[in-house]
């Protein structure tokens, strides 16, 4: 194994979120031996064929560079093996990672950085859940990965609250850097030999799966305060979304108004400049909309361009919902 200063690391991530982990690392004092991350995948509006945000920053950094459409693939273990990491770093990769992988660095192990207080929210989502359960803080757990996704123990916890108003991309970009230094952290107890795991407490495990598109459909009959949440938990993708006259509209940013409502669910009250809706309870206040196909608007602007008008009802059964875009 390398000197305890200078940790020969492997990385495997995809997304924004797994960046400043890997620009940290980068930045020493462990050397990037390798990054491993998913395909180069059609991006942006025109749809071209490009590297994810981590490959494209190992590229900029002239690191060598692993893009399997299948991690476990013989050639990839076998290039991996021969650049000789001692540990393995995990961010947001989107693959799952065999044994032969887990236990190729020379520690033994790998290390994740999931963005939850596990055992809570383990899965593909952890931001959008926290938010959506209306969790008042959240945070990165350091821990070793296992075969069963985000069951192993964890060696270090971050804390952070959830703003009131913080979507799951503000979130998630604090969150981002919450986890760099915590992975940083972690390397370092791993290389002095001070580095201490706890078994998590299964019994209290709760589940992050994958957003699904009908997790963003807006049930006018549930409160206005868990209707606020499933706005930040889904915006800014997929946009948590409602019908206005069989169209499908986006709110991406809402308020709370308690008080009678005395309205059937759905209904709007518009007054031209501002509009809130009646829910099982309360009024949502929407503060930016969207139409499918158009930007983002604050409510004053997008009500001068696409009036709303007073007294409709939003939501109604139609089957636009099902292919919302």
């Amino acid at each position: 194994m390398a000197a305890a200063s200078s940790l020969r690391v492997a990385f495997f991530g995809t997304p924004e979120i797994a960046v400043p982990t890997l620009e940290r690392l980068i930045a020493g004092p462990w050397e990037v031996v390798a990054v491993v991350s998913q395909p180069d995948r059609p991006r942006g509006r025109g749809r071209k064929l490009s590297p994810s945000p981590v490959a494209r920053t190992a590229l900029e950094a002239g690191i060598p560079l692993l893009r399997p459409e299948r991690v476990g693939e013989p050639e990839v273990v076998e290039a991996l093996r021969a650049l000789a990491p001692d540990i393995g770093v995990v961010v947001a990769f989107g693959q799952f990672i065999p044994k032969a992988l887990r236990e190729l660095p020379g520690l033994g192990f790998m290390i994740n950085a999931h963005a939850s207080l596990l055992p809570h929210f383990r899965g593909a989502a952890p931001i959008n859940h926290a938010i959506l359960a209306g969790e008042k803080t959240t945070g990165i757990s350091v821990m070793r990965i296992e075969r069963e996704m985000d069951t192993g123990p964890v060696a270090l916890v971050r804390e952070t609250r959830i703003g009131d108003h913080e979507n799951t991309a503000e979130l998630g970009e604090r969150l981002a850097r919450l986890a760099a230094e915590a992975v940083d952290e972690a390397l370092g107890q791993l290389a002095a030999g001070r580095i201490e795991w706890s078994e998590q407490d299964h019994a209290r495990a709760s589940l992050a799966p994958k957003v699904e598109r009908d997790m963003a459909r807006l049930d006018w009959h549930e409160s206005a305060a868990a209707l606020a949440r499933r706005v930040y938990a889904m915006a800014p993708k997929p946009g948590a979304f409602t019908l206005l006259a069989g169209e499908p509209l986006r709110i991406l940013a809402a308020e709370v108004r308690a008080g009678k409502v005395g309205e059937p669910p759905g209904t709007v009250r518009c007054d031209g400049e501002s509009l809130r809706i009646a829910t099982g309870e309360g009024w949502l206040i929407p503060l930016r909309l969207q139409r499918a196909g158009a930007r983002a608007m604050e409510v004053d602007a997008f009500l001068r361009g696409r009036p709303i008008p007073d007294g409709i009802r939003l939501g109604a059964d139609d089957p636009v919902a099902s292919g919302h875009e």
